[in-house]
Order: C-alpha cells, then sequence, then structure tokens
C-alpha cells in the first residue's frame, strides 16, 4: 500500500471510530476527496482491503462474543458460589454461636461443680478435724478410764487380799475363843 491508500484506510478507520453521526458526515468529504484522486483499480482494492478488514474485525467481534458470553457464564456461576458461599458462612456462624452458647454453658456448670467441690471439701476438712478432735478426745478419755479401771483393780485386788486377811484373822480370832 502506498501511502495515499494509507491515508484512506487510516479515514475510514477513523470515520468507523467516530463518535457521533455528524463527525461521521464530516469525516466523508475529505474521504472523497482523497478517493477521487485514486485509480477506479485502487478503489476496488482498498475496498477489497476494507473488506478483509471488516471480516477480521467481525471474526474477532464474534469471538468477543463467545469471550463475553463464556464469562457471563462464569460470573453466574462465581455469583452462584458466591451466594452458596455465604449461606454456608451463616449456618457456620450459626453454628459457632451455639458453640460458644454450649461451652459458656459448660464453663458456667464447670464453675458450679468447683463451688459445690470446693464447699464439700470444706465440709470434709471441717468434719475430718472435728472427728479428729473427737478421736483425741475420746483416745485421752479411754486411756484415763484404762488408768481409773487399772486403780480400781488394784483396789480390789487389795480388798480382796484384805478381806482374805480379815477371814483369816476373823478364823483364828474364832479359834482362839
Amino acid at each position: 500500500m502506498d501511502s495515499q491508500e494509507e491515508e484512506v484506510v487510516e479515514a475510514l478507520m477513523a470515520r468507523s471510530e467516530s463518535k457521533s453521526d455528524l463527525e461521521s458526515i464530516e469525516s466523508l468529504s475529505p474521504l472523497k476527496d482523497k478517493v477521487r484522486g485514486l485509480s477506479k483499480a485502487k478503489v476496488v482494492k482498498l475496498l477489497f482491503t476494507i473488506m478483509d478488514e471488516c471480516e477480521t474485525l467481525t471474526g474477532e467481534n464474534c469471538m468477543l462474543k463467545d469471550v463475553c458470553s463464556e464469562l457471563k457464564k462464569d460470573v453466574r456461576m462465581l455469583e452462584r458460589n458466591k451466594l452458596e458461599l455465604e449461606h454456608i458462612n451463616e449456618f457456620l456462624k450459626c453454628e459457632k454461636l451455639k458453640a460458644e452458647e454450649k461451652a459458656l454453658a459448660l464453663c458456667k456448670d464447670l464453675d458450679t461443680l468447683k463451688d459445690l467441690m470446693n464447699t464439700r471439701e470444706e465440709v470434709f476438712n471441717t468434719d475430718l478435724s472435728r472427728l479428729k478432735s473427737e478421736s483425741l478426745d475420746l483416745k485421752l478419755r479411754l486411756e484415763f478410764l484404762v488408768s481409773e479401771n487399772n486403780q480400781l483393780l488394784k483396789k480390789a485386788h487389795k480388798a480382796e487380799s484384805n478381806l482374805a486377811q480379815n477371814r483369816c484373822s476373823n478364823n483364828s480370832s474364832k479359834a482362839l475363843n
């Protein structure tokens, strides 16, 4: 392509990229001027080049539409996945809340059991101290009673001995009388 053909192609492309119909019409005037100076063969060649370019662009456009369609499917799938994950997340939050409530209840129960155990331990220790004291008192009383019993036994033996001596003495005095 020579520079004049390139200018025509650029003018056509600029025309297709214009933003309004007014700009499109205004860009046709310089294009007409450039095309007038070209031979029919060059104009035909340019048209075929433009048609090839249009065909290429149309093919690319179709491929882009296919890609967009696939991307839209992927976006819809991702949105569904997002919704599913949000539902799962809500469910897990509820489960976490239930688990935390159970853990709190178990902690309260554990604290109650600890308090009960401490109370029972205090009662046990109090009872143990009282029983040790009573045991010591009973041991001392038993020792006192054993000692007193031994003294009474000695007195009883002495009294028996005295009684036996008195009988002997009485029997010998009766025999003398």
